[in-house]
């Protein structure tokens, strides 16, 4: 199982970025996927996840502002971040899940992370 998270990039407040997730090495269709985030000298936290179906759930801090979406065809999971705010900087790490949680423990497998930085 490999993913491979792209997208990151320095923004300032307000911007936007789009972060993706290559997902090789099994049936992503058969699986949940989530967001994960970890700050400097903060636990890792779930930021959104979506099942196969295109069921989502968000940490409350997301407050409407991302959106998690998967292409099943080519195997590629998104999360569109608008209205970025510097508490948003973090390593951004997508995940496969089982169970479908925002709980970090449910990751089955990690990508190497996506670096996320929101400064004016």
């Amino acid at each position: 199982v490999q993913l491979v998270e792209s997208g990151g990039g320095s923004v300032q407040p307000g911007g936007s970025l789009t972060l993706s997730c290559a997902v090789s090495g099994y049936t992503s269709r058969t699986v949940c996927m989530g967001w994960f985030r970890q700050a400097p000298g903060k636990a890792r936290e779930g930021v959104a996840t979506i099942d196969y179906d295109g069921r989502t759930d968000y940490a409350d801090f997301v407050d409407g502002r991302f959106t998690i979406s998967r292409d099943n065809a080519q195997s590629t999971l998104y999360l569109q971040m608008n209205s970025l705010k510097p508490e948003d900087s973090a390593m951004y790490y997508c995940a496969a899940l089982y169970p479908c949680s925002l709980a970090a423990f449910a990751a089955r497998s990690w990508g190497q992370g996506t670096q996320v930085t929101v400064s004016s």
